[in-house]
């Protein structure tokens, strides 16, 4: 049997190949075994847009119902924020979600959420990993007729649970009448009917169910929306743009010019608005491939700082049990106090139109004043596919020193707590990584304009060659 492994988030795998049925269902008997051995009996399950989420979702349901746990089954697809939400509103214990998030559409994936609203801790993980079966699981799978009616399955409306849980949070009227015209990009992902009800006015793109994604990964990164970006540059009237992943947990903006606003100004941002103009506290979570920029302002405004590895579920943990203003990740996904420890893209979204909405200013203004204060900078990322021999070959080199500059720029000081961080000067680094969820060697940069980023990431490339 294939041997399945949790990434950063979640198990994800190829459609057909190893993402199967009989796969899913060892999973998901990994995951009633860990359930039972925590005397746990109640669980939220819900799928997103992917092709054969329903299937999967339904699997899951019959494998846990089949072993005496009560399923709550999300009707419809639903975000990944809206299951979390669930399994607090419900006093579950677990939460799956059929889901490969931002992935190629070829993949499904299968994540975990605990009684908090968030991500499974890393030792719950490997816990469920460790009794994942190496035999097919050979159980009879009732019927959901006969496990609604034997009381073990309730069908449940996360996203209206998701919408109230909004209305009774945000100020939705001044954001309304505020003027501001907003651009949402679903990427066809399970975040388009909830924004569509939020904001009714709002001009529309991929907001139609199409489990292909056009072929395209629905990560919400500039390269993968460029037909947003080119909406607002050839509509004056339009102020922002929002977009969110296939499973509307990670966040992308644009501005009222169509340039694209990265999840590191959006974390600086939102700290600018909780902490400066909300008066709100907590400290600030960021994983290791974040701006410094944010340590900066946390020093300007007086906020405690910490860096973790690569991978939500490390933000989660210590939101659960400190108190944590901002929480995030270079790929988009951010939390903030006020919520459930968990990524959300279409909150984040909410907050940032909220800052617009009650400070009339537009996202270019609020992006100067945090340049005002940090400086301003670029960042671009560029994902490598590389055969696996050649991928590992690089990061021995990583992990031996090998490099001392790449291209002219001379390597000043390196950190590698998830990956290597190479520092040029105070403003200007590159980092190299592999993907814990696509097998891709990752390469990122940050310099002050974005011909330098560009620059840095070539010079990069040429030196991996």
């Amino acid at each position: 049997m294939t041997k399945i492994k949790f990434g950063t988030d979640g198990w994800r795998a190829i459609i057909a190949d190893t993402y199967t049925i009989e796969n899913v269902k060892r999973v998901a008997q990994a995951t009633a075994d860990w359930m039972i051995e925590k005397g746990w009996d109640k669980v939220v399950i819900g799928h997103d847009c992917r092709f054969g989420g329903e299937m999967f979702a339904k699997v899951t349901t019959q494998v846990l119902g089949a072993n005496d746990i009560k399923v709550h089954l999300a009707q419809g697809f639903v975000s990944t924020p809206m299951v979390s939400l669930g399994v607090v509103k419900t006093n579950a214990q677990v939460g799956i979600v059929i889901t490969a998030s931002h992935n190629p559409p070829s993949y499904n994936g299968y994540k975990l959420k605990s009684a908090y609203g968030g991500p499974t801790i890393p030792s719950g993980i490997a816990e469920v990993e460790a009794l994942i079966r190496d035999s097919h699981v050979d159980i009879e799978l009732p019927s959901l007729d006969s496990l609604h009616d034997g009381g073990m399955l309730n069908y449940i409306h996360l996203e209206d649970i998701y919408i109230r849980h909004v209305e009774e949070n945000f100020d939705m009227d001044a954001i309304r009448k505020s003027g501001i015209k907003l651009a949402y990009d679903a990427m066809y992902g399970a975040g388009q009917r909830a924004v569509q009800r939020l904001l009714p006015d709002c001009v529309q793109l991929h907001c139609d169910d199409d489990p292909s994604f056009k072929g395209q990964a629905p990560e919400p990164i500039h390269r993968n929306l460029t037909e947003l970006s080119e909406l607002i540059k050839n509509d004056p009237t339009i102020d922002c743009g929002l977009a969110n992943d296939g499973d509307a947990d990670r966040i992308g903006m644009y501005d009222g010019d169509g340039n694209f606003v990265d999840s590191h100004h959006i974390l600086l941002l939102l700290l600018l608005y909780l902490k400066k103009y909300k008066n709100m506290d907590g400290k600030v979570i960021i994983t290791f491939s974040v701006t410094d920029k944010m340590k900066k302002m946390c020093d300007m405004l007086g906020v405690e700082y910490q860096v973790t590895k690569i991978g939500f579920k490390y933000i989660a943990e210590i939101m659960t049990q400190e108190k944590v203003l901002v929480g995030g990740e270079e790929s988009g996904g951010i939390a903030a106090a006020g919520h459930i420890p968990e990524r959300d893209g279409i909150w984040m979204g909410l907050l940032l139109l909220e800052f617009m909405a009650k400070t009339g200013k537009s996202l270019k203004e609020l992006i100067k004043e945090v340049y005002d204060m940090v400086g301003s900078f670029a960042f671009d990322r560029d994902d490598l596919h590389l055969d696996e021999a050649k991928k590992q070959a690089i990061i021995k080199q990583c992990e031996n020193n090998e490099f001392e500059k790449f291209g002219k720029n001379k390597i000043q000081q390196v950190e590698s707590m998830d990956g290597f961080k190479f520092y040029f000067n105070e403003d200007e680094w590159t980092m190299i990584r592999p993907s814990g969820t696509e097998p891709v060697l990752r390469v990122y940069a940050q310099a002050p304009t974005p011909e330098r980023v560009r620059a840095i990431l070539d010079a990069v490339h040429g030196e991996l060659k």
